[in-house]
């Protein structure tokens, strides 16, 4: 993000940190411990596990305070059939060599893409020079739409073979995956649905561990809400996030998430009812006990619901401080 991570980080993710108002019952993932990177080397990365016969994940080798355990790939298919790879991930030569091992030299029938963070689609390009496989789902990364805002975490040189669209789809032997557009932590996410299974690969649009880090200006809050509620009007089974475990209760974490960000919303207008504020102030507030390291996450969260509670008529920015609109 243009105030988080700065070595190619994706900000996917922001573990949800005490805060005065929450709930210990809500139904969302639990915050990660302050030791938790210290535990991330116990996960094996480069291991396929076998999720199901057509699906199959193999984790990357880049765990951090924003990717949590690392970002998960998956191979779709049967054995034996051509398959998709959903989310590459980053240029690592060993997470290349374990998708190569767990392709075996299956027909890549399509690299799919969620979104353009660095550390879901750059494998994408020697993935796709090796297979001769086309790229396709999200849209590129326009640089003239943000300019020097752009996050740290966009991988510029994403070029898709083919963008899908709303409802397009990609098939394969006993398999079709369609792409289901949901806005929000990038402008150009994408899930994509499984049909034989009723299986949705989330992205990180939803995720197994934290909630995901909206960053302005490309990280839109009201695209996001919009983009969750859209999500409980779905039968899906299972969710497969890009980060954290599957997610076998989606659409009660999808109204867990949907509440904790309405939650933070009604923070940020308490706070500014007291007085004009920053967002400094009001992160360090709200974020009570959050790693330090994700602060500039939190930020560039709650600079989204300033943006959307603006967009609604509900407050006013004014120089480095915001207060309720008049």
């Amino acid at each position: 993000m243009a105030s988080g991570p700065t070595r190619g980080e994706d900000a996917g993710a922001l573990a949800m940190g005490s805060s005065r108002a929450r709930r210990s019952d809500r139904p969302l993932p639990p915050p990660a411990p302050p030791a938790i990177c210290e535990r991330m080397a116990d996960i094996p990365t480069g291991i396929p596990i076998v999720l199901e016969p057509l699906v199959t994940r193999v984790l990357a080798p880049n765990a951090s305070a924003y990717t949590y355990t690392g970002t998960q790939s998956y191979v779709v298919g049967e054995p034996g059939g051509d398959v998709a790879v959903i989310d590459p991930g980053p240029d690592d030569p060993a997470h290349l060599a374990a998708l190569a091992a767990e392709i075996a030299g299956r027909p890549v029938r399509a690299i799919l893409i969620t979104h353009h963070h660095r550390d879901h689609s750059p494998a994408s390009r020697p993935l796709a020079a090796s297979t001769g496989s086309p790229v396709v789902g999200a849209a590129p990364f326009a640089p003239d739409d943000h300019g020097a805002r752009a996050d740290a975490a966009f991988d510029r040189d994403y070029a898709p073979d083919r963008v899908l669209a709303d409802g397009e789809a990609v098939a394969g032997q006993g398999w079709t995956l369609t792409a289901l557009a949901t806005p929000g932590h990038t402008s150009n996410h994408l899930c994509f649905a499984l049909a034989e299974t009723a299986a949705l690969f989330s992205g990180d649009h939803v995720m197994g561990w934290a909630t995901s880090v909206i960053s302005p200006p490309d990280g839109d809050m009201g695209a996001y809400m919009a983009s969750l509620e859209r999500l409980l009007g779905r039968d899906d089974r299972v969710y497969y996030p890009g980060h954290g475990e599957a997610v076998e209760s989606p659409r009660r974490l999808v109204r867990g998430m949907l509440g904790h960000r309405k939650q933070r919303e009604g923070q940020i207008l308490r706070l500014l009812g007291e007085a004009e504020q920053p967002v400094p102030a009001m992160v360090g507030r709200m974020y009570v006990g959050l790693d330090p390291r994700l602060l500039p996450a939190a930020e560039r969260s709650v600079l989204a619901h300033l943006y959307d509670l603006r967009q609604r008529g509900l407050v006013a920015e004014q120089g480095a401080t915001w207060r309720i609109a008049a």
